[in-house]
């Protein structure tokens, strides 16, 4: 499977991309972690990031798009990968698009949507806190005793993010509308969109999508037949 997990900030990628990685037994790729394995590790476009990055600048997609295709190159993604985080806009999704036609993988390539109501989004999102000494997220409805963290036992830990703020999370969200958003229509006129109802319970959410590959899996396997 060589998939791309789609959605609005907040919706669940990172959670659904841990989950189907050990399922689907692909790994994850989350593009922040590429760059920071990428600069530690010394490479000749890892060094570029890091001058870069110290510069306080943002890394080119040319950059990123070469860190990406040194990762899918690798003998641990020759079954398939899960990619979370990119592409962000879709000049990015035009370039790895070509890369993925380099690497003879373009009609194997699906994007999961993780689909959501912005409004309902926003309410969740301002609605969770953190602890300070674990770090875990929770949702102040699913929070039993507000005093003590139940992940770690920590006393009066818990605090609302900036992250969560509804000023910030609602700028997040026109970056993305404007930005990201119209990657979605991209790769759904070339039919490999797979759409989810990301505001249903986590595990829901990981049988919809598995459900859907599965489907997807059957059909290939009946037409090869």
């Amino acid at each position: 499977m060589y998939l791309i997990l789609f959605g609005a900030p907040g919706v669940g990628k990172g959670t659904q991309a841990k989950i189907l990685s050990s399922k689907l037994n692909i790994p994850h790729i989350s593009t922040g972690d590429i760059l920071r394995a990428a600069v530690k590790a010394q490479t000749i476009l890892g060094i570029k990031a890091q001058k870069i990055l110290s510069a306080g600048e943002l890394v080119s997609d040319e950059i990123m798009i070469g860190i990406i295709k040194e990762v899918l190159t690798d003998p641990k993604c020759s079954k398939g990968f899960l990619l979370d985080g990119f592409p962000r806009t879709l000049a990015q999704a035009t370039a790895f698009d070509e890369l993925l036609k380099e690497l003879n993988l373009m009609d194997k390539i699906l994007l999961i949507s993780l689909d959501t109501n912005e409004e309902e989004l926003i309410v969740r999102l301002t609605n969770r806190r953190a602890c300070s000494n674990c770090q875990s997220i929770f949702i102040l409805k699913d929070i039993k005793d507000l005093d003590k963290c139940p992940n770690c036992g920590a006393v009066n830990s818990f605090y609302h993010r900036s992250d969560d703020q509804e000023e910030v999370i609602r700028r997040r969200f026109g970056i993305f509308q404007s930005a990201t958003l119209p990657i979605l229509e991209h790769y759904e006129k070339m039919g490999k969109v797979i759409s989810v109802d990301g505001f249903q319970p986590v595990e829901r959410v990981t049988e919809d999508i598995l459900n859907c590959l599965a489907k997807i899996s059957d059909n290939k396997n009946s037409i090869s037949a």
